[in-house]
Order: C-alpha cells, then structure tokens, then sequence
C-alpha cells in the first residue's frame, strides 16, 4: 500500500477520507488474506456495466454502531461549566444520539454529582437511553466471582446483551494461570448466558504477546520458552464457545502485530510468528461480537508502532477489516480513541472527534451483486 493510499487526509479534518481507490484497494486486499486461509471471498470490486443489478449497502450497519464511553469521559464526568459542551450522562448521550451512534459501551456509571445533587442511578442511565433511542450493548467492569450477579443486575437494568471488562482475564504470562482463568470465566459465562447475556473480554496488546508454556523451567519451577502459542488464543480455546466471547480492540491488535514477533522455542532458538487480527477474528467470527474500531498512525518511532486518531484518519484499514471477517449484522462496532479528551484548552475535542468517527465509519459500504 503505497503513501497516497494510505493517507489521504489529516486528523482533524471533516470530510470522510474513505475514496474509491481506497476501498477498492481494501477489497483486493482482503479477498487475498481470505483466499490464502481458505475462507470465503465477498465480493466488493467495481461493479461490471451489465453484469446485474449491483447495490452499496454500509459496511457497518446503522444499527450496529456504537461508541465506548471512555472516549469522552472528560464530559461524562464533566461538572456543569459555561463553555457550551454537552456534561453528563443526559446531554452527551443525547449529542451522541444526534451525532447517529445507536449504541452505547459503557465505562463506568457514574458522572459529577453536582448535576443531580448525588449520583446518578442505572434505572436513570436506562431513561435517557431509551429516550435518545439508544441501546446499551456493553460494558468495561471489573470481572469477578465476588461482585459478578451486581454486575449482571446493572447490565440488566440497562438492558445490555453484552457484559464484559477492558482487562485480560489474567495478567500472568503462564499456561497454568491462563488455564485457572478459563475454569473461571466458564463458569461466569455460564451464569451471564442464564440472564440471556454474552460475557465477553476485551484485549490490549500484551494478550496477544506468546504465551510461556514450555521448558526449562525457572527456579520457581515456572516455563522460560514458549511453544509459540499467544495467550489469548490459547484462552479461546480452553474456553467454552457458548460462555465466552471476545471483543477485538483492533487498534491494540495492529499493535501486537509490530510488536510481539519473535519467542524463543524450548530448544533456544528465535522464532517470528506474525500475528494477523482479521485472521484471528474470521477463523472464529461468532466469538467476537463486539470491537473496539480504534484508528491510529503508523509511527515506528513509537514504542506502540501506532499513535491514536479518531477513525478514517489514521493507517488502519477498517474497509479490509469488517469486509473480511463477514457477518455484519452480528458485530457491533465501539467507536474509542483514549486520547480524544482535549483537556480545558478544547473541551469541546472528544465530540468533535466522536462526529468525525462517525462519519467515517458511516461511510464504509460494500458492493453487493443482487
């Protein structure tokens, strides 16, 4: 992919920076990573004067697109102010409702408690959502055995299908951890499923990094290689299929991709393995209902590989992405940039930015032939 195509615009501007050439080259792109792993081809290529009737139809439907929360935390938790932006759940969700969002991720379910005199409750959130007409299709909580039916007792009064956490289900780096976290969230998963809800986890880099599963061991007994297997997909597969899902945090994805290349095998030697997001999500697409659409620019110079932008302005090629892994209307897309806050120089930036990403995702479409 040469310069041009894969920057077409600069962060901050508000026209939609999704060209023709750039889908078009998106679609070639993933008809081959679909052909090379055996997959189904879609077909998004210019459609043939007189080869039937063709039809654009979005990429990500309406319905399906969502925002995180934590991308304008700064004015969720805002105190009233005079600067004119929108404070609080009520007013940023209904500025979000009017941006286009349809869903709601949420991070937390507090704002300042100077807006209502004490804290907001969830019967209150649920209010406003249904009154902006939107719907709540997850959370980031914490995760565990001893608060998870509270948990699922706030999801439910929000009304979401999905609960999940923004942390791995553990920190560790060792397959007995990994195992101990699968017996867990099994069992969590199960309880979740019992309450028509899907429990789901939320990856950064670090998950894909290689798991440490093979000899010698350390002086705690413990493995100092690896076979070569990552860690969060050596959790799929201990997890039960029924009990827990995933949400793909694509940009932390492109992330792992640069940056968790090489492990040593139990023989010493340097391995490269190349991790692939699209592949990892189409192998197993029912298992990934929701994701983090999260752009960034390539900047090697980075010890990420990446810096954040809002969606449509950064390298990351969501066309090729979403095009690839199929079944839209299954997956839910959470627009989220962690560093779209402007601070008190430009309150006003994490909305702004939120109706720019909206923009952009709205615009990804595909060809269909009918």
């Amino acid at each position: 992919m040469d310069e041009a195509q894969r920057r077409e615009g600069q962060p901050g501007r508000p026209n939609p920076q999704l060209t023709r050439r750039r889908i078009l080259t998106a679609s070639a792109g993933a008809a081959a990573v679909l052909g090379a792993a055996g997959l189904p081809v879609l077909q998004t290529a210019t459609p043939a004067i007189g080869k039937g009737t063709w039809t654009v139809e979005p990429l990500i439907p309406e319905q399906n697109r969502g925002i995180i929360l934590y991308s304008v935390r700064d004015r969720i938790s805002a105190a009233p102010d005079d600067s004119g932006v929108p404070y609080g759940f009520e007013r940023v969700l209904a500025r979000l409702a009017e941006l286009g969002y349809k869903e709601i991720e949420f991070a937390g379910y507090n704002q300042h408690s100077s807006i209502l005199g004490r804290q907001i409750t969830p019967t209150e959130i649920r209010k406003i959502l249904d009154d902006n007409g939107l719907v709540a299709n997850g959370t980031h909580a914490s995760i565990n055995a001893a608060t998870f039916q509270q948990q699922l007792d706030i999801a439910e009064e929000l009304g979401m299908k999905n609960i999940g956490t923004g942390s791995d289900p553990t920190n560790s780096n060792y397959q007995s951890d990994w195992d101990a976290a699968a017996d867990l969230w099994n069992e969590l998963g199960r309880q979740a499923r019992d309450r028509k809800m899907r429990l789901y986890t939320h990856n950064h880099d670090a998950a894909y990094n290689f798991l440490l599963d093979a000899g010698p061991l350390d002086a705690n007994g413990r493995p100092t290689r690896s076979s070569g297997v990552r860690k969060l997909e050596y959790f799929m597969a201990k997890t039960d299929a029924k009990y827990v899902f995933f949400e793909m945090d694509i940009y932390w994805g492109y992330v792992a991709r640069f940056k968790h290349t090489k492990y040593i095998n139990s023989a010493g030697r340097e391995r490269t393995s190349i991790f692939d997001p699209i592949l990892t999500v189409a192998r197993r697409t029912k298992r990934f209902p929701l994701f983090h659409a999260k752009d960034g620019n390539r900047n090697t110079a980075l010890a990420n590989g990446y810096e954040m932008t809002p969606l449509g302005e950064g390298d990351i090629n969501f066309q090729q992405f979403f095009q690839t892994i199929g079944e839209p209307d299954f997956h839910h897309a959470n627009w989220e940039q962690d560093s779209a806050p402007g601070g008190a120089a430009n309150p006003g930036q994490s909305l702004d930015f939120a109706a720019l990403s909206y923009q952009n995702m709205a615009d990804l479409t595909i060809y269909r032939n009918e």
